[in-house]
């Protein structure tokens, strides 16, 4: 055994456990097994906990070392744990000189925990890959960190303030991956349409959007990972409207549908806001498909409030819903708000998943008769520019393959490939 990564959460947390395997092995390190946690639920934290018993039981003379910002944020949880031998920070999980201090003396007990912090962090680094394994599509970071303090998320304590990676080494990146064969690219980040704050002249997610567009022109498909619509600048709107290579696909950090609950998380936008954007969005690009993040069971939620949330489902014309029953983090304002009863923010998120679940059957069932390229991911799946995944046989993993959709399950589209896409 060599190195084995393990990855809870977010993309940027895949894109970084590649480079994180990469600085392990160039580090001399052995027989470790890297555990890249999530900390934006309880259940993440759980969720790693037990991946972490597992891979020693399963594993007994490897190294377990812990990072990602359940780590950063939980320290003690893990350091605590007698399976755990490394704990590292977010920044220090980066950096080759954590492994090789490790391969070259191995890890004592007084430097168990290498996590420092990260409020201190002003940069952010472009590492420079070749690809992510195993995966058709290629993520490349553009920023890390986030400046909002909304009053449920943890996770700017496990990234610290909000900081972009520079446009030049962006498309070096893609330029690389591109070479590599890469046909679609996803920009991640915590926050990334808060791009460009901390660079000279300021330049805006649209911007870069549009910069790597133009300098990549062999380039298909671009895709961008949770926005948050009150900040899509105006050159990002452009872009949307005038180069098809940007995926149709929008994943919303919209969190909840009531004006007095978004205010009550500190969110920047209200529900009008929000549909504005799908309104205006859709106009543009009428193939559009939207996906959004959303919160059952905030605290001081009513039930009237509550079927906002609902409501904004068939207003914004959401397609693909990612619900997240609220789930208090310590340290966080929400946590100390009076709380709902556990068995009304469940079946509030049931209700949210079962709407999820009729919307996106409906999208389905528009979608048959049509002809999509569909990027093959693995062996008969695959998923549209709308980011729907697909079922079909055949076809190569990163290929772009036209589909003629001829039915669906309820969950996935069910395809017939025609040709690869030039």
């Amino acid at each position: 055994m060599t190195i084995d990564v393990v990855t809870f959460g977010c993309r940027l947390n895949s894109y970084e456990s590649e480079v994180m395997k990469r600085e392990a092995e160039a580090a001399g390190l052995k027989n470790a097994i890297l555990i890249n946690t999530c900390a934006v639920t309880n259940e993440a934290v759980r969720q790693a906990r037990q991946a972490v018993r597992k891979a020693k039981r399963d594993n007994p003379d490897a190294k377990v070392i812990v990072t990602g910002c359940a780590a950063q944020t939980e320290t003690d949880t893990f350091s605590e744990m007698d399976e755990v031998d490394l704990v590292l920070g977010n920044t220090e999980k980066l950096e080759r000189k954590s492994y090789a201090d490790v391969a070259a003396f191995g890890i004592s007990e007084t430097e168990k925990v290498r996590v420092n912090d990260i409020m201190s962090v002003e940069e952010t680094a472009g590492h420079l890959i070749d690809g992510l394994t195993g995966r058709a599509r290629a993520f490349v970071q553009v920023q890390n960190g986030c400046d909002h303090r909304c009053t449920f998320c943890i996770i700017p304590y496990g990234r610290g303030n909000s900081r972009s990676v520079p446009m030049g080494v962006v498309i070096d990146q893609i330029k690389r991956l591109v070479d590599n064969g890469y046909n679609e690219i996803v920009l991640t980040g915590v926050d990334i349409t808060s791009y460009g704050a901390d660079l000279p002249g300021e330049p805006k997610l649209g911007t870069l959007t549009a910069k790597i567009l133009k300098m990549v022109p062999d380039f298909k498909r671009l895709r961008l990972s949770s926005i948050d619509s009150i900040e899509a600048d105006e050159d990002l709107m452009q872009v949307i409207t005038d180069d098809h290579r940007l995926m149709p696909h929008f994943h919303l950090s919209l969190q909840a549908g009531d004006d007095m609950i978004l205010k009550r998380m500190k969110r920047r936008h209200l529900r009008a806001d929000t549909i504005k954007f799908c309104e205006d969005v859709r106009k543009m690009r009428p193939d559009v498909v939207f996906g959004a993040d959303i919160i059952a069971g905030f605290p001081t939620e009513t039930e009237e409030m509550f079927l906002n949330s609902l409501k904004i489902v068939d207003e914004c014309g959401l397609t693909h819903l990612h619900v997240f029953p609220f789930s208090p983090r310590p340290g966080t304002p929400a946590a100390r708000m009076p709380q709902l009863p556990r068995n009304i923010v469940k079946e509030r998120g049931a209700r949210l998943r079962e709407k999820g679940a009729q919307v996106l059957a409906q999208h389905l069932a528009m979608e048959v008769g049509k002809v999509r390229p569909v990027l093959i991911e693995k062996e008969g799946l695959g998923r549209t520019e709308q980011f729907t995944q697909v079922e079909l046989a055949g076809g190569t993993a990163g290929d772009i393959v036209e589909t003629r959709i001829i039915g669906h399950t309820g969950r996935h589209l069910l395809g017939e490939a025609l040709s690869k896409a030039a």
